[in-house]
């Protein structure tokens, strides 16, 4: 059986669609670079659960559960920052939830792909709930075991 495929987007179309998903959308490289490097206006929120939070979340992130964003998004979240959301992972639909939520307070926003599960598997520092800090060994197949885990 022939298979038809969709023509590839012209290039005018292609720069419109990645340039927007880029200014939507950021991955856990990225932002762990930003974090090191301590860049200004970045506030990174986990918007899981408590229970999710206390087994472990992003080192550096905020908590604040996506049911609550509405009401405690603007005291936690200063105006002039720039929101990275994040959830468990590809398969949760939860960081586009809070990335709207954000979107309605007015705020910049950008969800993390991957989420929890691809920051964990990098090998990036994940922190408990009682402040304990570890860091996986890089799963081979999201990230090299050595070296840089992105060069893009």
């Amino acid at each position: 059986m022939n298979t038809v495929t969709a023509p590839a987007a012209t290039a005018e179309e292609a720069l419109r669609h990645f340039a927007a998903r880029l200014a939507f959308e950021t991955d856990v490289s990225d932002v762990a670079t930003q974090l090191a490097e301590g860049t200004p206006g970045l506030v990174v929120v986990d918007t899981r659960s408590a229970e999710s939070w206390a087994q472990g979340h992003v080192q550096g992130a905020v908590h604040l559960p996506t049911a609550e964003i509405a009401e405690r998004g603007a005291a936690v979240v200063p105006a002039d920052a720039t929101v990275v959301v994040y959830c468990w992972g590809p398969g949760c639909n939860g960081a586009q939830k809070a990335a709207l939520e954000f979107a309605k307070l007015g705020r910049p926003v950008k969800e993390m792909l991957g989420g929890f599960e691809y920051w964990a598997r990098e090998g990036y520092p994940v922190e408990t709930g009682g402040g304990a800090v570890t860091r996986r060994s890089p799963d081979p197949l999201t990230a090299p075991v050595d070296g840089v885990s992105c060069a893009c």
